[in-house]
């Protein structure tokens, strides 16, 4: 019998926003965010729909369990919004603190998994 990753219908979501800048940091933190979701360490949800006050985003984010955010440099983008937003209980997390250097980190799935791989430890505590 094939193993089946836990459901979490019953509980709130664990959301994951992530900077998507044009610098190839942010290109990893987006890609990174995907996987996360992919492995089943949450849910990437619309940092954009956060930044524009959509409510429906705004509430589900409200309802979470857990947030993550993921910037790829020291702008801290991701974390800005959500602390604009009324958001302050959240993992912060930035790529140029787990080794990767702005303008000169290749994006690729190497990268994109060891990143994932240093995230998942500090989100799932």
């Amino acid at each position: 019998m094939a193993q089946e990753k836990d459901c979490a219908c019953s509980t709130a979501p664990k959301l994951i926003f992530s900077c998507s800048g044009g610098a190839d940091v942010g290109a990893v933190a987006d890609r990174a965010a995907r996987r996360l979701t992919r492995d089943g360490v949450g849910k990437m949800f619309c940092l954009a729909g956060i930044g524009g006050r959509v409510s429906g985003i705004v509430k589900s984010t409200e309802a979470a369990s857990k947030i993550l955010a993921i910037d790829g440099c020291p702008l801290d983008c991701a974390a800005k919004t959500l602390k604009e937003a009324g958001f302050a209980d959240f993992v912060h997390v930035r790529l140029t603190d787990l080794g990767c250097e702005k303008g000169n980190t290749p994006v690729d799935d190497e990268r994109v998994a060891a990143m994932a791989q240093q995230i998942t430890p500090l989100f799932s505590e």
